[in-house]
């Protein structure tokens, strides 16, 4: 009887046949309702217009290593057009800071905000689903979502990247040559850092929208906070105040692409990541076990 008042339910719902909590909201059906959803679709095609969008800017300025003059070093934009490797580390490159942490935030800020902006969150509620199942499947799809996104936008740069600059080893902007065979593996260590580093957001954007009725908010909350982040993280009168701000690591993932593996920064990084994110989920579960909905 406890665990049934625990999640809401009457006694007259704890013997209702055929009933599972666990079975409530299955994750198939709350990703189909996330994948018809227009911002899905446009979110997407903007993260595959990307790698386009650079080829065709690559094309009309002559290519990034000529542009000429500066102080001599050489940067991952420099070295775009040398493989498709080398493109798709750009195009995570130019996305990591801003970019990628739109669809993150878009994902995971609208879930739960955009149900009580709708009305329909007291009727899910009431269907009954377990208000932890409720939360628990919309941060699985969303997390799933997100991570989709983030995979998308470099294997859409590997193919245009093949077309238009043929494969071959990845050039680093240390020197050196990253062997072909060696390449994917080292960009997915990439990317599964980006995710990592973004759980922040995540976290952020899945805990305002449980706080409020209105998705642009919560959206909007966690990109402006992850910006504050990143202005923060410039103020180098801060020191090693810096260290603790999820901003400070978000590039750790260039050790990724060097002769020899560095793990220290990624470590670092993913470790004050993954902490902010943990708290920021818990206050979103506790809180919304909490909240009156009526909307």
């Amino acid at each position: 009887m406890s665990a049934v008042r625990s999640a809401g339910l009457s006694p007259a719902q704890e013997v209702a046949p055929g009933y599972r909590a666990n079975r409530t909201l299955p994750l198939r059906v709350e990703a189909l309702r996330q994948w018809r959803r227009r911002r899905t679709l446009v979110m997407g095609g903007v993260l595959a217009a990307l790698p386009f969008i650079l080829m065709i800017a690559f094309a009309v300025g002559g290519g990034p290593g000529s542009r000429g003059g500066g102080d001599g070093r050489i940067t991952l934009i420099d070295t775009a057009t040398a493989s498709a490797a080398n493109f798709a580390a750009t195009c995570l490159f130019v996305s990591a800071g801003f970019l990628l942490v739109v669809p993150v935030a878009l994902f995971c800020g609208d879930t739960v905000a955009s149900e009580a902006s709708w009305s329909s969150l007291r009727y899910l509620l009431a269907s009954p689903v377990p208000r932890a199942r409720l939360l628990w499947s919309k941060l699985v799809v969303a997390l799933a979502f997100s991570l989709a996104a983030m995979v998308l936008l470099p294997v859409v740069a590997l193919a245009v990247g093949t077309a238009a600059y043929g494969w071959g080893p990845l050039k680093l902007p240390a020197g050196g040559l990253l062997p072909a065979g060696d390449t994917l593996p080292r960009l997915a260590l990439v990317v599964a850092f980006v995710f990592v580093s973004q759980l922040v957001t995540a976290g952020l954007a899945f805990w305002l929208s449980t706080r409020t009725d209105a998705p642009l908010g919560a959206v909007g909350g966690a990109v402006g906070l992850t910006i504050v982040g990143n202005v923060l993280d410039a103020v180098t009168a801060l020191g090693s105040w810096r260290e603790f701000l999820p901003a400070h690591w978000q590039f750790a993932w260039a050790d990724a692409l060097q002769p020899h593996l560095e793990w220290g920064g990624m470590v670092k990084g993913a470790a004050v990541s993954v902490s902010y994110a943990l708290v920021l989920f818990a206050l979103a579960f506790r809180g919304f076990s909490r909240k009156d909905i009526v909307s």
